[in-house]
């Protein structure tokens, strides 16, 4: 795999690039946020492995502009940032997967490999097109519509809206989400689902009088399908 590692301390950038060519990956090294967006923007990486505390720019913000701006690419956390409201921030922003220093690089190597599995599968299965009744899907584009109106989201919401129409007229639980949107396979204690369902909804219901996402009390959301 072609490797992006964004990475200030030079001991530690210097540790994980090694043990990741020795497992076969090609790597490039950025040492600051800036110069890691740069690359990010203007190279195809399999892969990019961010620190959280960057100069230049910080690397949640760094995550938070690519997904903004529309790239895909997987990306892996690598940070001392260790507590629940750290980890649910970076995932949140847009990160696949969070790993806390010190680790094992045995441990890293393995991680880099499921998420290029996980994205080789997700590739295999993509559609570009999706449709739920009124609302219409690109997954190209990321852009949303409903009865043919546009409809500006954010990255998040997208997300969970893109979930919700793979799964329309099926009962999406918190738990589903917070898996497969946001890479939690724990509870965070927090209104995280919530508090986004509740903006992606007053985004798709703005000048309709249908609700497009129904609320299931004690069970979970459904997204019409027609």
């Amino acid at each position: 795999m072609k490797l992006l590692l964004i990475e200030d301390d030079q001991e530690m950038a210097q540790f994980v690039a090694t043990g990741l060519r020795k497992a076969g990956h090609w790597v490039e090294l950025a040492s600051d946020g800036e110069a890691g967006l740069t690359l990010a923007r203007g190279k195809a990486y399999d892969l990019a492995l961010v620190d959280r505390m960057l100069p230049k720019l910080d690397g949640l913000t760094l995550v938070k502009t690519l997904r903004a701006e529309g790239l895909e690419i997987p990306i892996l956390f690598l940070t001392t940032m260790s507590g629940i409201r750290d980890r649910v921030d970076g995932l949140e922003a847009g990160a696949d997967d969070y790993l806390i220093k010190p680790f094992a690089m045995a441990e890293l190597i393995a991680r880099v490999s499921a998420l290029s599995r996980r994205t080789k599968r997700v590739g295999a299965e993509i559609q570009t097109q999706l449709k739920a009744g009124d609302i219409e899907l690109d997954t190209l584009t990321q852009s949303v519509s409903r009865a043919g109106q546009r409809v500006e989201l954010q990255p998040q919401e997208y997300r969970i809206l893109e979930y919700l129409a793979r799964n329309a007229g099926k009962v999406v639980t918190r738990s589903m989400l917070l898996q497969n949107v946001w890479q939690l396979h724990f509870d965070p204690q927090t209104n995280i689902v919530e508090s986004h369902m509740s903006r992606l909804r007053a985004k798709l219901d703005r000048g309709f009088d249908t609700a497009a996402i129904q609320t299931i009390r004690g069970e979970g959301y459904i997204l019409r399908a027609d």
